[in-house]
């Protein structure tokens, strides 16, 4: 149980250690560095998407007997991930990753783009948070294909793309006229959603051990959402959009060898 809440840990203290750099940091992050950062992170999640969740989820359904049909629950958990984020997406009012367009206007304007920043930093971490469930989850339950140390390379991977994450919340906020100790807050707060969400993946997986393949892949489409539909816009905008794909390529990379490496 120890690397079970080590491994819920380490993603939410990326986000942390992120948002402390306001503390340390005079200004914002540069539109490059957003760029490049933004990259690194889609890069890791749809590796972690791939390797950790569905190459998972597709060997589960093969050894529970389905055959050529293994592919199925993948698809079907992946849509549902998918469809669940677009309606997060469209409900829930937040500024998109990065945003300086369309501010809110009037005398509560920085309150509300401090909530509306928070939010849009919550619904991204939200499917992390049910990726590093899942797979605990997996690991709990005895699911041969995921390792502890497959599970520790997720929640390391998705530890190092938080931290970008918790800059971007907090050096803007401080930036905007917000006291470093709130921007901090607000950064930290943003992440809290993430272990929140693990806890209650592992408490519901643990009771639909069989729906382990669609849970996986249900994790990957939600997190497969959150890096179309707001990091590659957000990595490839303006000049020298080439970094934020070398930077995805390097996430990619780097999370892939974890993954490997550790599983």
């Amino acid at each position: 149980m120890t690397e079970v809440v080590q491994g819920l840990a380490i993603p939410f203290l990326g986000t942390t250690l992120g948002a402390a750099m306001v503390f340390f940091m005079r200004g914002e992050l540069g539109r490059g560095v957003q760029r490049a950062l933004t990259g690194f992170a889609a890069g890791v999640m749809v590796a972690a998407s791939i390797w950790s969740l569905l190459i998972p989820a597709m060997e589960e359904s093969t050894a529970a007997g389905m055959g050529q049909l293994a592919f199925l629950p993948a698809v079907i958990g992946f849509w549902l991930g998918v469809l669940l984020l677009l309606v997060l997406d469209s409900a829930i009012p937040h500024l998109h990753m990065g945003a300086t367009d369309n501010e809110p206007e009037g005398p509560h304007s920085n309150l509300q783009r401090t909530t509306l920043m928070v939010l849009a930093v919550a619904i991204h971490n939200f499917p992390e948070g049910m990726a590093v469930g899942v797979v605990w989850a997996g690991w709990l339950a005895g699911q041969t294909d995921i390792t502890a140390a497959g599970a520790l390379a997720l929640s390391l991977g998705i530890a190092i793309q938080n931290f970008p994450e918790g800059a971007i919340v907090s050096l803007p906020l401080h930036a905007e006229g917000e006291s470093r100790s709130k921007a901090f807050l607000n950064g930290f707060l943003s992440g809290a959603v993430e272990p929140l969400g693990a806890i209650l993946t592992i408490d519901f997986a643990s009771h639909v051990i069989p729906l382990m393949p669609y849970l996986l892949s249900f994790a990957a489409g939600a997190m497969m959402y959150v890096v179309v539909e707001e990091l590659i816009p957000e990595m490839s905008e303006g000049e020298h959009s080439n970094v934020g794909v070398l930077m995805f390529a390097l996430g990619f990379t780097v999370m892939m060898a974890l993954d490997v490496a550790l599983g």
